[in-house]
């Protein structure tokens, strides 16, 4: 099969783009939905909002979250079968971390809305 040539402006292949041009399709709006029902909850938002500073193990995001353990583990657990946070070994420790730059991104975007919300500050154009 021959490959179609590169546009200009198309990015390079092995730099992965911010922004791709889609048209939603339901299957797509479901699995954005599936995405924003994960990030409804506060405790796993702020669990989130951990992981996009950087990768953690359990106890990192224990004591920054202020939850239990248990409810930290249910929570990541439903993350990761989500496919929203990846896990590694790291000897006896689990390291968490976010599954891309899109969610860093949509996490720390939701966050500012908020606080733009909450404080009164102007929005952004």
């Amino acid at each position: 099969m021959a490959s179609q040539p590169r546009s200009e402006a198309a990015p390079a292949a092995d730099v992965p783009s911010l922004v791709h041009q889609v048209t939603p399709s339901p299957e797509l709006l479901e699995a954005a939905s599936a995405t924003l029902r994960m990030l409804a909850e506060p405790t796993r938002l702020h669990l989130l909002w951990q992981l996009s500073q950087g990768p953690k193990t359990v106890t990192e995001l224990t004591a920054a979250v202020g939850v239990p353990r248990t409810v930290a583990s249910q929570h990541l657990a439903k993350l990761r079968f989500s496919g929203l946070v990846d896990t590694r070994k790291d000897g006896r420790h689990v390291i968490y971390s976010l599954r891309d730059g899109h969610l860093v991104r949509l996490i720390r975007e939701t966050i500012n809305h908020a606080d733009h919300r909450i404080t009164g500050e102007p929005t952004h154009g």
